[in-house]
């Protein structure tokens, strides 16, 4: 019994290839229209459209070259057939839409590893259009038309398999030189003396533009000098130290965060385009010549079409597929064109054009040039570079949604709590807020200053790279070492960053009442509340960039307890999170009243913390409600304490956070985290910077030593014993295991 009616399966058999092809046209336009936007955006739909067609775009295109193929097989002579011989002219075509767009090779850096898969379909694909083109060959002009489609559409096959082959994590690596491009053509290396004179020339040289180049073109010239060094932490290479103070010479006197996170953007947008796009083989000579040729083939093709085929031997459905296809092409390649020329990449090259004194084109030419693609520069200046926003999830919100949730039912389907969990979500502009903004160069202006007044600064990054905010609570806010240990290098990462975006919450919605009479609110209170809603966002939803942990198991742990502790006092009205937060310090009184005592005894030592929490269970929601008892005991500086803690978590998450992963979420709009890391380095808070100097063990090289605090030393001592201790709980526990 069939399906389908007789009538249908004849009506799909004869217009299989039309639609297909047609199909594989629309999915070409979706690609380079929509793939450029996925970096500038975090929203889930764009990723899903852009998603979806590049998945699909490679089937369709193979699938409707293999069902052409299957046609010339069955036809003895298929150029008598007026149907066949139109279709077999659009082999080449689908050469093309294999190629792709230029402003998408791969979807995640997983397909650049792919590349050899491509090359295997290249040749395969290339032999049955070629298998197509022959068995069709004829005298007719339509024959002879095919021969510039085929040679564009090899071109473009062919760039996207080098643009994914030179894009993966072995070719990458190998390919960079020895040491990094030094831009001459762009930035000149100055010293300035104690007169403040810049004399050519130095050991510890600054790097700034080239004095004909123009000031708002700065930034540019800029991010493409750091760009070449930061392709060698991406390819988890190292520079020396010479290359560390020329890229700290660049920021350390930097004021404005808002210019300084637009370079930073800038920097990264370049990074992007050298793996996900055709960058690599497009921004090159060779990439423009064959830019000119493939738009030369597809322009010529259409030309000869319209005025030397007879349309009317065809039919009409036919030849207007023919046109689409056609014009499409030439469309496609005019809108690659003017992305080209808007691009970084083209503004970058006049301006070498401009200062190279060996130039192959005259000065004439490239003002010419120039003249001509002035206003790119405006309209690049207009858009945003990546989607300048962070996520923000909360624990308490999520737990009150469970608790009343709006659709029960739906809830329990697979696959659906991740999806409602993210309807939860809020976005905020990360380049609207100076503060936030600020507070994070502040930090790390003030740390790369510290690196950089020791000659031998390497070795004083650990313990830098290790504060996770027991620094914050003890160096700046003076906590006591018991108190600023048990919240911060007490417990794991994950479960710090638990326990005080709970503290936060208890805080903030603690001081709601003063921000509804009008009261002043420190901008520290919303620096606090964006970063502790953000760090969470990092669990849930993008786990793999911060430490390696059981993160996800301790959340669901945390979000259990509290949702069970709300369902019990339901028939209270908690129907907000202000009202959560007073139940669970109403709930938990008794406790935080015995932890305020013993905060409060003057004669604490290390044996009465743990005698108190040896009485309790390992809750990380107790632990938060703790922190926020020992944050009102100093309201006066609530809030830059919790601020400043909240920063050296996003530091410290930063560093930790691979290469690849920063690398993966530039195709999801990018990450705060990612530009946080970015900026890191550049300060010399990065391992990655390596002395070519050898060290001499005499008492002046102790003098240079850099120094660490009593603090700092005695929290990596109880940092390395709380390590030891639980490893050493881990094997008492496999040991009990095994015994039983």
């Amino acid at each position: 019994m069939q399906l389908f009616p007789e009538k249908i399966i004849n009506l799909w058999n004869r217009s299989q290839v039309r639609v297909m092809i047609l199909f594989s046209l629309v999915l070409q336009i979706i690609l380079i229209i929509f793939s450029n936007q996925r970096k500038l955006t975090a929203r889930m739909w764009i990723r899903i459209i852009v998603w979806s067609a590049y998945l699909t775009a490679d089937w369709v295109a193979t699938v409707a070259l293999g069902n052409l193929a299957s046609t010339i097989g069955d036809s003895e002579d298929s150029t008598t057939v007026p149907n066949n011989a139109l279709q077999e002219f659009w082999a080449p075509f689908l050469l093309l839409h294999l190629g792709g767009p230029d402003t998408i090779t791969a979807y995640s850096l997983e397909d650049n590893e792919l590349w050899l898969r491509h090359f295997v379909g290249l040749n395969i694909q290339v032999g049955v259009a070629f298998y197509v083109f022959f068995r069709s060959w004829g005298n007719s002009a339509l024959t002879f038309l095919t021969i510039p489609i085929f040679i564009s559409g090899i071109i473009k096959y062919g760039e996207r398999t080098y643009a994914l082959w030179s894009s993966s994590s072995e070719h990458f690596r190998d390919s960079l030189p020895s040491s990094p491009d030094s831009c001459q053509d762009f930035v000149k290396y100055v010293d300035q003396d104690m007169s403040g004179k810049r004399a050519e020339g130095s050991e510890e040289a600054m790097v700034i533009p080239q004095n004909s180049i123009n000031r708002e073109n700065h930034y540019l010239v800029l991010a493409y000098f750091l760009f070449n060094r930061t392709k060698f932490f991406f390819a988890k290479r190292t520079l020396d130290e010479k290359e560390r103070l020329c890229i700290y010479s660049i920021f350390k006197n930097r004021q404005d965060a808002k210019e300084v996170f637009k370079l930073i953007a800038v920097e990264l947008e370049l990074i992007y385009d050298m793996f996900y796009t055709k960058a690599a083989i497009v921004y090159s000579r060779l990439g423009i010549f064959f830019r000119c040729i493939t738009f030369s083939c597809s322009f010529s093709a259409l030309v000869f079409f319209f005025t030397i085929i007879d349309t009317h031997a065809y039919p009409l459905i036919d030849i207007s597929i023919t046109y689409l296809l056609l014009v499409g092409a030439v469309l496609l390649e005019v809108y690659a064109l003017i992305l080209l020329f808007l691009s970084y990449w083209a503004k970058l090259w006049l301006i070498k054009l401009k200062n190279s004194q060996h130039n192959s084109l005259s000065k004439s030419w490239v003002n010419l040039f120039w003249k001509f693609f002035s206003h790119s520069q405006t309209l690049l200046t207009r858009t945003k570079r990546w989607s300048e926003s962070m996520g923000q999830y909360n624990l308490l919100r999520f737990c009150l949604k469970t608790v009343q949730p709006s659709c029960i039912e739906v809830q329990k389907l697979p696959f659906t709590r991740k999806l409602i969990e993210r309807n939860y979500l809020t976005w905020v502009d990360v380049n609207s807020d100076r503060h936030l903004q600020e507070k994070i160069l502040g930090y790390l202006k003030e740390q790369g200053g510290m690196l950089h007044m020791n000659k031998i600064s390497y070795l004083g990054r650990d313990p830098l790279l290790s504060r996770r905010g027991n620094f914050a609570l003890r160096e700046r806010h003076q906590f006591d070492k018991l108190a600023s240990q048990w919240c911060t290098i007490g417990v794991e990462f994950v479960d710090s960053l638990i326990i005080w975006h709970i503290a936060t919450d208890l805080c903030y919605h603690g001081d709601l009442y003063d921000m509804y009479r009008g009261n002043i609110v420190d901008s520290n209170c919303k620096i606090s509340k964006y970063l502790s809603d953000y760090m969470l966002y990092l669990l849930v939803f993008r786990q793999s960039m911060l430490p390696k942990g059981i993160g996800e198991v301790r959340y669901r742990e945390t979000c259990a307890e509290a949702t069970k502790l709300f369902k019990q006092k339901r028939d209270d009205d908690i129907s907000s999170e202000s009202k959560a937060c007073k139940a669970l310090l109403q709930h938990f009184s008794n406790l935080l009243q015995n932890f305020e005592n013993m905060l409060q005894n003057d004669e604490k030592n290390a044996d009465d913390f743990n005698e108190f929490f040896k009485g309790e269970s390992h809750s990380l929601l107790k632990y938060g409600l703790m922190v926020s008892k020992q944050l009102q005991n100093v309201h006066e500086r609530k809030w830059e304490i919790i601020s400043d803690v909240w920063v050296e978590m996003l530091i410290y998450a930063a560093h930790n956070c691979g290469w690849k992963e920063h690398a993966q979420q530039l195709g999801k709009g990018g990450e705060l985290l990612t530009h946080v890391c970015l900026l890191m380095t550049h300060f010399g808070l990065t391992k990655q910077y390596v002395s070519t100097h050898l060290l001499s063990f005499t008492p002046e090289w102790e003098k240079q030593m850099p120094s660490l605090s009593d603090l700092e030393v005695s929290d990596l001592e109880e940092e390395e014993t709380n390590a030891s201790d639980l490893d050493r709980m881990n094997l008492e526990e496999c040991t009990t295991q095994q015994k039983l």
